[in-house]
C-alpha cells in the first residue's frame, strides 16, 4: 500500500525509482481510506536523506500511511534550506492540538552534550509529554532513543571510549513479543554514535523490556511494555552509503575514524558497501505499524 507525501517532496522520486508506491495528497482525496498518521519529528542535520529512509522503510506496510515532518522551532537547521522546511515541515505548535496514530522521533549529531545543553532540550521534552496523551505509539531511533529514556525513565547514557560506528550481529531475546515477529534468531542492523545506554540501568524497571541486542553493540531494543514508547539505539532505516558518507566526512575533518566494522568488504572502503540489514528495518516498521498503531489505534483520532 501507498506512503502518501506532498506530490513535490524530493523523496518521491528517488522511492518511485525503486519501485515504492508513493501518493501524492491528489490522488488520495479520492480514496475512502483513514491512513494511519504518523509525525516524524526529524532531527537528523540531512533531512531529506533521513525522509527518505524512513519512507521507504514505513512504505513496506499493507497499510496506508500519511506521513507529517515536524521540525524544532527553538532550533536553525545549518544543513536544509529555510525553504525546504518551510514547505514540507510543520512546527508543534501547528499539531500540538491533533492526534496521532504513531511518532517517529529520530536521532541527532548531539550526542557530546548533556541532554539538558541541547538548544532545543526543553522544545523536545514538551513534545515527548504530549506524545503520551497524543500519539498511540512512538518509536525513538539512537540519539532519539537515548533522549527517550532518559526523559521518560530516567536512564542516563554514557560517553564511549570511541565512536562505534558499522553492522553488527543482534540476538532475539523473546520471539512471542509483537514486535519481533518473523525475525531470525540473529540479525544484522547499523549503528552510529559516540554514546550508549547500558543493559544495568535498564533492568531497573520492570516497566521496560529489552527484546534485542548484540554481544559487541550493546542494547539494541527496548519498549515499554504496554508498546506505547519503543526505543532503537541503532538505524536499521539506513541507506547501503550511510555510513559510507559518515566515515568520509569524519576523515575530511580529521578525526582519524576507525573503519565501520562489517561494512566494508575485506574493509576496504574503496569497495561497495554490503546491504545486509534492509529486511531487518523493513520488518520492524511493519511490525510496529501493525501490532502497536493499526491494532490499537481508535479509528476516529479525535
Amino acid at each position: 500500500m501507498p506512503i502518501k507525501i506532498q506530490k513535490d517532496l524530493p523523496a518521491k522520486a528517488v522511492l518511485e525509482s525503486e519501485n515504492i508506491f508513493v501518493m501524492d495528497e491528489d490522488r488520495a482525496l479520492s480514496q475512502d481510506i483513514r491512513p494511519l498518521e504518523i509525525l516524524i519529528l526529524n532531527l537528523m542535520p540531512i533531512k531529506e536523506d533521513t525522509e527518505t529512509q524512513l519512507l521507504r522503510a514505513l512504505s513496506n506496510s499493507p497499510l496506508q500511511v500519511d506521513c507529517t515532518f515536524l521540525t524544532m522551532s527553538t532550533h536553525e537547521s545549518k544543513n536544509t534550506s529555510r525553504s525546504h522546511l518551510n514547505k514540507f515541515y510543520v512546527c508543534f505548535q501547528d499539531v500540538r492540538k491533533l492526534r496521532y496514530d504513531g511518532m517517529i522521533i529520530t536521532g541527532a549529531p548531539v550526542e557530546n552534550l548533556a541532554f539538558e545543553e541541547v538548544n532545543y532540550w526543553e522544545e523536545l521534552t514538551t513534545i515527548m509529554e504530549w506524545s503520551k496523551t497524543h500519539v498511540t505509539s512512538t518509536i525513538h531511533i539512537c540519539w532519539g532513543a537515548q533522549a527517550g529514556l532518559y526523559y521518560h525513565y530516567q536512564v542516563p547514557k554514557y560517553s564511549r571510549a570511541e565512536k562505534l560506528s558499522g553492522i553488527y550481529e543482534h540476538r532475539v531475546l523473546d520471539h512471542k513479543v509483537p514486535l519481533m515477529r518473523s525475525f531470525n534468531d540473529t540479525f544484522m542492523a547499523p549503528h552510529s554514535r559516540f554514546t550508549e545506554v547500558r543493559r544495568a540501568d535498564l533492568v531497573r524497571h520492570p516497566e521496560l523490556m529489552i527484546v534485542a541486542e548484540s554481544e559487541k553493540a550493546g542494547v539494541f531494543l527496548v519498549m515499554s511494555r504496554d508498546g506505547r514508547q519503543i526505543f532503537v539505539q541503532g538505524h536499521p532505516e539506513y541507506d547501503r552509503m550511510t555510513l559510507n558518507a559518515e566515515y568520509h566526512r569524519d576523515l575530511a575533518k580529521g578525526m582519524d575514524p576507525l573503519i565501520p566494522c562489517n561494512y566494508y568488504p575485506d574493509d576496504d572502503p574503496s569497495e561497495m558497501p554490503m546491504l545486509t540489514w534492509r529486511s531487518t528495518g523493513n520488518t520492524l516498521y511493519s511490525n510496529w505499524l501493525n501490532f502497536y498503531v493499526y491494532q490499537i489505534t481508535p479509528y476516529i483520532l479525535s
